[in-house]
């Protein structure tokens, strides 16, 4: 059987850059070599595009650019299909799975440039994947469907700099202390903060429009942090619910890839009627955000009744050896090679059909 040629992108513009190489090294020391050729292709923290061909645990601390690598991008000609790197070769490309994190990864624009230039890549298409990286869009989409959530409110920095003390009065008056204010487009929790009075809330916004021009507000939910890992296009499937434990008040980029004290448990420790209904909830919200190939959905399940509430969707989430998405399919039989093999599977069968 011919190998199918499967380009692997990691780095990239953006505050994620050194969890996406860890997690790019799991893949790739996971993926079957046997039925996939593999082109590597890193972005640096600048912006730059090149292809590698080194070992792979060269990419954590960016360890690969010191290696065999040369300039090449994906053009967005769809004639190309693939790569065209400095000296004019191309390199064509099957499909394309996106190791990357946060903004220019998995915000639609990298997606939009793949939905150009032709070629099938695993994830969301671009329009899903704007509106799932915005907190705002994605809590406004939960609203209209009716989805339960979280009290939240948002301002940009224009507003916030023009109108400050109206826009704290208001955010202090929906919400109550205390207040999560997070950066409306970054992930692995960067930039967020949790504020207890008016001067943690106006730090926490200086923080959040550090990481972007708009800022999401969220009332505090004394609950369990719980994840569900789902897969699929059109018939999506949910893998077994986690519970996260973090080390730190709440679930910081410390308690996700420093702190090894933060605990993952699977199955979630609630009952199985209640993960049940997290499953079918994290489905519905895939599908009313137009999810495709993959997705984690996390939840709350609040303390003093029981209730769900939706927090958020990663459409490209962490593939670090402790990252919570594979974990939870390997709970439910599914190996790690067997997760990237079904997801490549599902861009191939959505080709370029977007």
């Amino acid at each position: 059987m011919k190998k199918i040629t499967v380009g692997i992108i990691f780095g990239g513009a953006s505050s994620e850059h050194d969890v996406s190489t860890v997690s790019a090294k799991s893949v790739i020391e996971k993926i079957d070599k046997e039925k996939y050729n593999l082109v590597l292709i890193g972005i640096t923290k600048q912006g730059e595009w090149f292809v590698y061909d080194g070992p792979s645990d060269m990419l954590p601390e960016d360890k690969w650019l010191g290696g065999s690598i040369r300039k090449g991008v994906i053009s967005p000609d769809s004639l190309v299909k693939g790569i065209v790197t400095e000296n004019g070769e191309t390199i064509h490309l099957d499909v394309v799975l996106p190791v990357l994190h946060g903004k220019n990864g998995e915000d639609g624009t990298l997606q939009g440039l793949l939905q150009l230039a032709g070629i099938p890549f695993v994830g969301c298409n671009s329009t899903s994947s704007g509106v799932c990286m915005d907190k705002h869009f994605t809590n406004a989409v939960a609203d209209s469907c009716f989805i339960s959530q979280a009290k939240w409110c948002s301002f940009n920095s224009y507003e916030f700099s023009q109108n400050k003390e109206e826009c704290l009065k208001a955010a202090e008056e929906k919400l109550g202390y205390p207040i999560f204010v997070k950066p409306a487009n970054a992930g692995s929790s960067v930039g967020i903060t949790k504020a207890h009075n008016i001067s943690e809330l106006e730090q926490g916004m200086i923080i959040a429009f550090k990481e972007d021009k708009k800022a999401v507000l969220e009332e505090n939910i004394d609950g369990l942090e719980i994840e569900c890992a789902v897969m699929g296009n059109e018939n999506p499937i949910c893998a077994e619910v986690g519970q996260i434990k973090p080390c730190n008040e709440f679930y910081d980029y410390e308690a996700k890839y420093i702190n090894p004290d933060s605990e993952l448990i699977i199955p979630a420790n609630i009952s199985e009627e209640k993960r049940k209904e997290v499953k079918e909830l994290a489905v519905k919200v895939y599908k009313n955000l137009g999810c495709e190939g993959l997705s984690r959905v996390d939840f709350f399940v609040r303390k003093s009744d029981g209730k769900v509430l939706f927090n958020e969707i990663n459409t490209l989430p962490g593939f670090t050896p402790i990252s919570m998405y594979a974990k939870l399919f390997e709970a439910v039989g599914v190996s790690y090679t067997e997760v990237i093999d079904r997801l490549i599977g599902y861009a191939i069968s959505r080709g370029d059909n977007y």
